[in-house]
């Protein structure tokens, strides 16, 4: 099976690596893992935004009466350990080449977020985790993973979703005739007003004609299938 893109940038929510009960789920780590690895070894530029929802959510400071920029920094540095943990991973399962960076400075244990430096790594065949948010309270990883996508120029922004297999008319778990969409673009998405993403993501997305998959990340070798086109999903067009 041919490869359908250069190069992607993968977003992954901390949830598909754990929940909050246990943030880490070893057998979905591992699973993911073997993926990119997989992919990276057939030539797919890989480079992966994941969240920190496992670890960290933000209306949990109000219950220790923490401020909402802090949680959100809190948020952001959910994000390197998730980071971290997935690299570990990757090479455990056999890459020797993943580098984590970071836009919140952590330098023990990630470099700095450079686009021109995750481009120069991509190209040399790295998988690069982007952790840290924009680095900036107030922005979601969703907008984040948008930034980076547009920064290193990916082909498309493969969006991982935990137990939705792309974009319905309406809320497929509480109406059994919700209608999936094949197709659909990014200002039908924000006229329509459907929640895949947030309305800072979306509207970047479509300024710079990004297109996005949207798939369920559950469903077996769906990252694989994702980069290869085949998996079962909502693509979003930017316009291009």
């Amino acid at each position: 099976m041919d490869l359908k893109y250069k190069r992607v940038l993968l977003k992954l929510s901390g949830e598909a690596l754990g929940d909050h009960q246990e943030p880490y789920d070893p057998q979905k780590l591992h699973e993911i893992a073997k993926q990119i690895v997989a992919l990276q070894k057939e030539g797919l530029e890989i480079a992966i935004v994941v969240g920190g929802g496992n670890i960290w959510r933000g209306n949990r400071a109000e219950t220790i009466k923490m401020d909402p920029i802090s949680a959100d920094y809190m948020g952001m540095l959910a994000t390197v350990m998730n980071a971290l943990a997935l690299e570990s991973v990757l090479k455990y399962e056999g890459s020797n080449q993943v580098v984590v960076m970071s836009k919140i400075q952590v330098p023990e244990v990630s470099s700095p977020y450079l686009f021109k430096k995750a481009k120069s790594q991509l190209e040399k065949g790295f998988i690069v985790i982007m952790a840290g948010g924009t680095g900036q309270p107030k922005f979601t990883t969703d907008t984040a993973a948008t930034i980076r996508a547009i920064e290193i120029e990916a082909d498309v922004l493969l969006m991982a979703k935990n137990g939705v297999d792309g974009i319905y008319d309406k809320d497929p778990k509480t109406h059994k005739d919700a209608i999936r969409f094949e197709n659909i673009s990014l200002n039908e998405l924000q006229n329509k007003q459907l929640k895949v993403m947030d309305l800072t993501a979306s509207s970047l997305a479509m300024e710079d004609q990004l297109d996005i998959v949207v798939f369920d990340i559950n469903e077996p070798n769906n990252i694989y299938k994702a980069a290869h086109g085949s998996a079962r999903s909502t693509l979003v067009t930017g316009g291009k």
